[in-house]
């Protein structure tokens, strides 16, 4: 015993020593640094619309869409407070813009999405050029372009606001700028942008080569007939049921460089076999409902979820997706960026 507390002493006195000047021994942290398996901060979580709405509407009562910047209420997780991040490398965030205001134009590098979740009417302008957006669709803000938003129609508009603000954190690349405007100049026709590359066409000598789909508007309608054709034609993904991917028409990858987004359906009474990969997900309810069965064995939790709900599905968690009726959901992810550093992993289950 003598021996064994002589050498810890000297190891204790070592580490002092080396801590001085700022060193530290890799033996006593190693198996933290590289775990056998990946461990999450993050806890499933969902946020239920019905709960939320009163307060995102009572947002507007409280500051201007203009005071604020953007008037946003941030979806964090319950192991994350005090970080505005909805699972480890992502933020999430619900948006309200009430009609006849204008969020000022502003640029940043962290990338950002828009999902439509409640209204329609309201606009997106990139350098721009103007989009109109409706419940369901997905709407792109590329990393340093100028955006503002506003409202012409006569009711509320509350989006999904989904952005990497975590990995630009991490990297410690962050930078922001306001336009000296409320609104960036309406110099490009709407629709000019779909014109030019969403047709499966694109002009002769075009030089694109932004990391972002030049697409940044997915309209719902269009995604969700496509969902509907593939469910007449395609075999049910045991794990998935029908999953698409939003994509960049200029090179089939994914419509981000960061993010990795989708739509989802599962039919009436689908339950998914089990399932986990390494990226971190939020997902938002389109249509109909059902549970997210998260964990393993007796520590497994039944999470509901209907429609405008959201919900967290942190990294190599095992999880199933039940629903009561036709379900769809939108979903992000880090899956790309993963992807692009040889990381993503997924695991399949029986179901």
């Amino acid at each position: 015993m003598a021996a064994d507390g002589s050498v810890a002493a000297n190891r204790a006195d070592f580490y002092r020593r080396i801590g001085a000047i700022e060193m530290a021994p890799l033996w006593e942290v190693l198996h933290k640094l590289v775990a056998k398996a990946p461990v999450t901060r993050a806890v499933s979580h969902v946020w239920r619309y019905d709960e939320v709405r009163p307060f995102i509407l009572e947002s507007g009562g409280i500051i201007s869409a203009a005071e604020a910047e953007r008037r946003v209420l941030i979806l964090e997780n319950p192991a994350l407070r005090g970080t505005s991040q909805a699972v480890d490398t992502l933020y999430a965030g619900l948006q309200l813009i009430l009609p006849g205001e204008i969020a000022p134009s502003h640029r940043h590098t962290p990338s950002a999405l828009r999902f439509i979740v409640e209204g329609d009417g309201a606009y997106t302008s990139v350098n721009g050029e103007r989009v109109t957006m409706a419940t369901g669709d997905f709407v792109i803000t590329p990393s340093w372009t100028w955006h503002d938003h506003g409202n012409d129609s006569n009711q509320p508009m509350v989006w999904l606001d989904g952005i990497d603000i975590p990995i630009v954190h991490f990297t410690a690349t962050s930078f922001a700028e306001p336009y000296p405007e409320p609104q960036f100049p309406a110099n490009t026709p709407a629709g000019y942008t779909r014109a030019r590359y969403g047709t499966n066409m694109r002009p002769v000598g075009d030089s694109y080569s932004a990391p972002t789909s030049p697409i940044f508007s997915y309209p719902y309608e269009e995604s969700r007939e496509a969902l509907e054709t593939m469910r007449r034609t395609q075999y049910l993904d045991p794990c998935l049921a029908i999953k698409m991917e939003y994509i960049n028409p200029l090179t089939g990858g994914p419509a981000m460089p960061t993010m990795s987004t989708f739509l989802q359906l599962l039919p009436r009474g689908f339950r998914t076999a089990p399932y986990r990969s390494t990226e971190h997900t939020v997902y938002s309810v389109v249509e109909g409902s059902g549970r997210l069965v998260a964990g393993e064995d007796s520590d497994a939790r039944s999470l509901p979820w209907g429609p405008r709900d959201h919900f967290a599905v942190p990294g190599w968690v095992q999880h199933r997706l039940e629903a009561d009726d036709d379900a769809v959901l939108f979903s992000f992810s880090d899956r790309t960026m993963q992807q692009k550093l040889g990381l993503w992993r997924e695991w399949r289950g029986s179901a």
